[in-house]
């Protein structure tokens, strides 16, 4: 049986509705509420009205990802405003600022740091290249120029790793050459990004498990712990957290 047809003007959308839409069911039931059909209803239109403004849903959570990442690196940006111009301090605040917004935009930071690559994102490395992804890497090249952060001599980095680290500098190298930013490349070795890639999945892994309360006990200080662990980071590569 098919649905009679409306009577009356259809609602006049615009892009910024759909996006204002699909982020708010984003927020309020996680990534799989976005669908064409609810984003539609919610609109007062039909589902296929949509597909003049997006091809498919991917597009469209490639549209509201993209709004999320500009979003957090306001938040980055707001987390250092007014520090001191000290290259450790100021990447410890983003690092801060990043737990803070994980655990109060769960939703958002599930469909941005938490879904399969190919999810409104073409491969990993294409994060580099994003806001969010400029301000880690700006961050990290101060500390950089700035500091002499500790690296692991190239015969203790694990021979069955170096290949996949030399493809992170190769294609790392590549992103900063197309975005313009100052990084030091002279200093990217092969001790230097292996440092990256480790500091990168301790910080993703700990805020990981607080946004999803998966520690695998009761932690009355959940703050305390993560400045512990952001110290003990920093003190592996030479830095203390402040």
């Amino acid at each position: 049986m098919t649905e009679p047809r409306r009577r009356g003007r259809v609602p006049a959308v615009s892009d910024a509705d759909i996006r204002r839409v699909a982020r708010s069911l984003l927020v309020e039931q996680g990534p799989d509420a976005m669908t064409l059909r609810a984003i539609a209803r919610e609109l007062g239109i039909t589902a296929p009205a949509l597909y003049r403004y997006y091809e498919s849903r991917d597009d469209l959570v490639t549209a509201v990802r993209t709004d999320v990442c500009a979003d957090l690196a306001r938040d980055l940006e707001a987390a250092i405003e007014g520090l001191p111009d000290d290259a450790g301090v100021r990447f410890f605040a983003i690092c801060r600022g990043f737990r803070r917004w994980a655990l109060t935009h769960s939703r958002e930071f599930t469909l941005v740091f938490a879904s399969p690559v190919g999810a409104g994102i073409t491969s990993a490395m294409q994060q580099f290249g994003e806001p969010v992804g400029r301000i880690f890497l700006s961050a990290a090249g101060r500390l950089l120029t700035d500091y002499d952060v500790v690296t692991p001599p190239t015969e203790l980095i694990p021979p069955e790793l170096r290949d996949d680290l030399v493809k992170f500098q190769t294609d790392l190298l590549r992103v900063l050459a197309d975005s313009g930013q100052k990084f030091p490349a002279e200093k990217l070795d092969l001790g230097v990004s292996y440092v990256m890639i480790q500091f990168w999945a301790r910080l993703y892994g700990h805020v990981t498990l607080e946004v999803f309360g998966n520690y695998p006990i009761p932690v009355s200080h959940p703050d305390v712990l993560f400045d512990s662990t952001l110290a003990d980071i920093g003190r592996g590569i030479g830095l203390v957290a402040s």
